[in-house]
């Protein structure tokens, strides 16, 4: 079965990417995950995300689309990345978001992957 794992952060935590004092310790701790992750066999896919700030949201409201540039403010926690597994359960899955360094300080939604839609 796979699984998407999607690593959410504060922006204090995000924001240790780009400090000269805490960014060592921030990719260190994401490289040693990643390698680990990778090196289980388990990673179908996946990629880190660039800052909130290059988001774009879009919606349609009354007909009309609605473009809002990042970073969303209503949010507390942005996407930072995500790796699609395969993973024998749920409980496998819940083992490997349970080593995320995400945890620390935001949280790892864990989502079944929805079979390929039959081609009609």
């Amino acid at each position: 079965m796979q699984y998407m794992l999607m690593f959410f952060e504060t922006d204090e935590a995000l924001a240790k990417r780009e400090s000269p004092t805490e960014a060592p310790a921030y990719w260190g701790a994401w490289t040693a995950y990643v390698k680990e992750l990778r090196g289980s066999g388990a990673v179908v896919n996946g990629d880190g995300l660039l800052p909130p700030h290059t988001a774009t949201r879009v919606s349609f409201r009354e007909g009309k689309r609605v473009v809002q540039d990042g970073p969303h403010p209503d949010t507390k926690e942005h996407l930072g990345g995500y790796f699609v597994i395969e993973a024998k359960d749920l409980d496998a899955a819940l083992a490997y978001a349970a080593k995320c360094p995400a945890t620390l300080s935001g949280h790892v939604e864990i989502r079944p992957v929805m079979p390929p839609m039959p081609r009609g």
